[in-house]
């Protein structure tokens, strides 16, 4: 078990708690200012910190690569997620079986958002448990865009071997303010804006997700085709006013991306001119 965290005591409680089944937890902190690491180290939990830098790897990659851990399989998460007790016994029976050839799992998460559990709209996979040595994250060169440190962007590990799925799910409960996930996504629409404006880097990162992402990389009028699908396809009504304000938040964080991008074009051309 991989955690990473920077100032994370909020949620880092919660996640340990949901771990006492795991028979290795390792915190992997970033010079945290807060109480992070002693939270982690007084709920039985080994700490390692990263100081990034300012180069590949990465943290995530540097977790999975140089941590030094007695099992074969981790599964890696942030300090806002936990497994639920059914993932926790479906990763448990994978991880013990001599006979798997699987090298990765993909696992559907439990969001939560603004303090409700969203049952439905729009989902997120996130390949997060992974067997050592068999992945890697695609060392994308986005280190010169705004903004980007030592978290890789939003994309997935590649698994050199076969990949499963879980049934079982990843619990992703953020308990801080609301705000932040409004100042998080506004820096990572920054990030999102740029690469749209460098063909060549946005190739790769499009090389990199799914075909499902892919496609939806290239949709037009994103932010309405998004919110019919997550409120009204994907039945997002049906968690109620939660369900609404997640489903309009993303629709306006991929308005933020296309708003940057158009005027990130308008001060390239005008360098051009």
């Amino acid at each position: 078990m991989l955690i990473q965290t920077k100032n994370e005591e909020r949620g880092i409680v919660t996640c340990l708690a949901g771990l006492k089944e795991f028979d290795e937890v390792i915190v992997v902190d970033s010079n945290s200012t807060d109480r992070t690491a002693e939270l982690a180290k007084e709920a039985g939990a080994s700490v390692i910190n990263f100081t990034w830098d300012g180069r590949f790897p990465q943290k995530k990659q540097w977790m999975i690569t140089q941590v030094d851990t007695r099992n074969e399989w981790l599964l890696v998460m942030d300090a806002d997620e936990f497994p639920t007790p059914e993932l926790a016994a479906e990763l448990r029976s994978i991880a013990e079986d001599p006979a798997e050839v699987r090298v990765a799992f993909d696992v559907p998460v439990a969001y939560h958002f603004a303090g409700a559990e969203l049952k439905h709209g729009h989902r997120v996979v996130k390949r997060t448990f992974l067997r050592q040595g068999m992945n890697s994250y695609p060392n994308i060169d986005l280190l010169h865009f705004p903004g980007i440190g030592e978290q890789e962007a939003h994309y997935q590990p590649e698994a050199h071997g076969p990949v499963g799925r879980t049934t079982g799910k990843l619990a992703h409960n953020d308990l801080d303010p609301v705000r932040t996930w409004f100042d998080r996504h506004n820096l990572y629409s920054d990030w999102e804006a740029s690469i749209r404006t460098h063909a060549e880097t946005r190739g790769s990162v499009r090389a990199s997700k799914t075909s499902q992402g892919r496609r939806f990389d290239a949709l037009p009028l994103k932010p309405l085709v998004f919110f019919l699908y997550s409120y009204v396809l994907r039945r997002g009504f049906l968690d109620g006013r939660p369900g609404f304000d997640y489903a309009l938040g993303l629709s306006m964080y991929y308005w933020q991306i296309g708003l940057k991008s158009r005027e990130l074009q308008r001060e390239q051309t005008a360098d051009h001119g």
